[in-house]
């Protein structure tokens, strides 16, 4: 599944292509979504912006589209009335003068009014966005302290959207290695500098991943996660298993945490302190 950053790098993307622009075509594969396809045609598309792991859309006529790419789903840029070769089914199609911006395989699609879009039961179940500038750490920290979360696993607790939203399995990995933190830990385990180093981790590591554009290639990943040039953002444990550790050349080892493999240094990583 994407995470925050590979969806706020489509933001970006989507809006750069068709943001401030007036509709002229709209197709949406979902009966309930047809009637959209008369009333959006010569609205403005307001803004394209992340929400954890969720898009929303937002037109001038009152109403926005919420879209979750899940596991599958993926969006593409194309010109005006291209429809790109692929095996993927086409679930939206959102076409201006100068580009079309097209959802596949994606399921969880929706047209809200924008005036009532928090209320949707994904967003209120959402925790404060990594990728929020105004994020700091000290919130973080306060957040791993909360009755709510200091007594979960770390491993459970920070792929759980409720705590903070955009987090996912990869960024896990690479937080909890550059914390030194086993992902058995609760936050009420932890010391004061442990919890500060954690909170440091939660917000560095996505914008970092965010700030690099894409991710090294690596074998298992989305080709559509991976930088296209320049600086890409590395792993040091994730899909790295049997390869020695950076800081010390144990070889990393890979768990299963919350059903998903995770990835850690056993050294650098004890499960007690």
């Amino acid at each position: 599944m994407p995470e925050g950053p590979e969806i706020r790098r489509t933001a970006d993307r989507l809006a750069a292509a068709v943001g401030g622009q007036v509709l002229v075509r709209a197709d949406f594969a979902f009966p309930a979504l047809k009637r959209f396809e008369r009333t959006l045609p010569g609205c403005r598309i307001l803004a394209i912006t992340p929400r954890g792991k969720a898009l929303l859309t937002a037109f001038d006529n009152g109403w926005t589209l919420y879209t979750h790419n899940q596991l599958y789903g993926v969006w593409r840029v194309a010109a005006p009335g291209e429809r790109p070769a692929t095996s993927r089914r086409l679930r939206v199609a959102l076409e201006t003068r100068r580009a079309a911006i097209l959802l596949y395989s994606a399921s969880d699609v929706e047209l809200w009014r924008s005036d009532a879009i928090e209320a949707h039961p994904f967003l209120q179940r959402l925790g404060p966005d990594v990728l929020d500038p105004s994020l700091d750490a000290a919130s973080v920290a306060a957040r791993l302290e909360a009755p709510a979360f200091r007594g979960r696993a770390l491993g459970a607790l920070l792929l759980d959207q409720r705590f903070l939203a955009g987090m996912g399995n990869y960024l896990r990995a690479e937080v909890l290695f550059d914390a030194g933190l086993h992902p058995a830990l609760r936050p009420r385990d932890l010391d004061d500098a442990q919890t500060a180093r954690l909170a440091e981790a939660l917000l560095a590591i996505p914008r970092r991943s965010y700030a690099t554009r894409g991710i090294e290639p690596t074998r298992g990943m989305r080709a559509d996660y991976l930088a296209r040039e320049g600086e890409a953002f590395r792993f040091r444990v994730f899909q790295r298993e049997g390869e020695p550790c950076e800081r010390c050349g144990t070889p990393i080892a890979r768990i299963a945490s919350q059903s998903r493999p995770l990835f850690l240094c056993p050294r650098c990583q004890p499960r007690r302190w």
